[in-house]
């Protein structure tokens, strides 16, 4: 098996598994706030001059690490065409290890709770 039939097989398989446990875990408990057209619990009709939390803000946080991710992971499909693609395939592993091991620790720290 070459080294791109891997790298698809493997893609697809943690795609798949991925889409499978979000089925499988999530929670869909649907109220009025989650259908309305305004998720983010600001009054359509209101004023738009009202102070919101620093919550809003601070929701950014975990989405700078997808950024990078994407950005350091981009180059993946021509890296594989080295002489060593295991390094390419460590330095990859070892990525998204480090944002994991960072998403779970914002998790556990309450950086994701917006409820108190």
């Amino acid at each position: 098996m070459n080294m791109l039939t891997f790298m698809l097989t493997l893609s697809l398989t943690i795609s798949t598994v991925l889409t499978l446990l979000n089925f499988w875990l999530a929670q869909t408990k649907p109220d009025s706030e989650k259908l309305s057209p305004y998720e983010c619990g600001f009054d359509p009709l209101g004023s738009a001059r009202l102070p919101f939390s620093i919550r809003f803000f601070l929701s950014s946080h975990p989405i700078s690490p997808i950024d990078l991710e994407i950005a350091l992971l981009l180059p993946l499909p021509w890296a594989i065409q080295l002489y060593s693609p295991t390094t390419t395939l460590t330095w990859t592993f070892t990525i998204i290890s480090l944002l994991t091991l960072g998403l779970i620790y914002e998790w556990l720290q309450g950086g994701l709770e917006w409820a108190e």
